[in-house]
């Protein structure tokens, strides 16, 4: 059928009501079926990287800790040779 039939029998705004109707509809099952399930994918490739990115800053943490106590140990003996090294 034509537009301009459809116009002239139902009117401008029913046919547009109809038309955006349609696109709404269009719109809706897109996003369901071919975006939502992609979008899924990347969430939960998203948490597995927050995951890991919070096991490297535990890591981080407790090599920070190991390496001021090993600094901390080395400034120890550098204070005794100095000592030995005076008398």
């Amino acid at each position: 059928m034509d537009i301009a039939v459809l116009i002239q029998e139902y009117g401008f705004p029913t046919v547009m009501v109809v038309g955006l109707g349609y696109f709404v509809y269009f719109i809706w099952k897109f996003v369901n079926e071919q975006l939502q399930p992609e979008i899924d994918k990347q969430h939960m490739a998203l948490i597995k990287l927050i995951d890991r990115m919070r096991m490297l800053d535990q890591d981080l943490i407790r090599l920070q800790q190991k390496v001021d106590v090993v600094l901390k140990y080395k400034e120890i003996e550098d204070l005794k040779k100095r000592g030995n090294d005076e008398d």
